[in-house]
């Protein structure tokens, strides 16, 4: 049986809490980013799951189109391009699509709320170079999380007041998920050490 030729790149995932910092992390390290949240399900979406009090639960897997983000990690790794959504949290879904490309790097980024999903699809692909945590205190986490929120009007502040409140409750049930999937807890400090070797 033939073997599956080497992958022109592997990912380097990254996981954290909402607000932890990892968007950032990726977006300042120059590799090819592959924004996972781009693959949320669109606002109307019948499937999507709901809190207690009818609000779509943005922060459970079941919000997020598991099967389409791997495909993509997969393919850009492959073949060194991928199409991709533009989620647009104004318009409730994507605006679009655009075309993410490696152009020759041997290593990119991807990083989302559900990371975590996609970890073992991507070991076993055998295009996986690391997964790691950002580790931070979850005061501030929680205080960075609300300002990035406020500051780009992602929601109502009632709605992110109370999921703020959800999300902080949720954390140690994030970083644990992330832990059993495999990711190491690394400081700020040392994941802009990995992106840039």
């Amino acid at each position: 049986m033939p073997h599956e030729p080497a992958p022109l790149a592997r990912v380097i995932l990254i996981g954290g809490a909402s607000g932890s910092g990892k968007s950032r992390l990726a977006e300042h390290s120059g590799l090819p980013l592959l924004r996972l949240d781009d693959f949320y399900r669109s606002g109307d979406d019948p499937a999507l799951p709901r809190l207690p009090h009818g609000e779509v639960d943005w922060d459970h897997p079941g919000s997020w189109h598991l099967d389409q983000a791997c495909a993509a990690l997969e393919q850009l790794a492959r073949t060194g391009r991928t199409e991709v959504p533009n989620y647009s949290i104004s318009a409730n879904g994507p605006d679009g699509t655009r075309m993410l490309e490696l152009r020759g790097a041997t290593r990119f980024v991807a990083e989302g709320v559900f990371v975590a999903e996609v970890a073992e699809a991507a070991r076993t692909a055998g295009i996986l170079e690391d997964a790691v945590c950002v580790r931070r205190p979850r005061l501030l986490t929680a205080v960075l999380r609300f300002v990035r929120d406020v500051r780009e009007k992602r929601k109502p502040v009632p709605f992110l007041i109370r999921r703020g409140f959800l999300l902080a409750r949720r954390e140690g049930e994030i970083l644990a998920h992330l832990r059993d999937a495999g990711f190491r807890a690394v400081s700020v400090r040392g994941i802009r050490r990995l992106l840039a070797a």
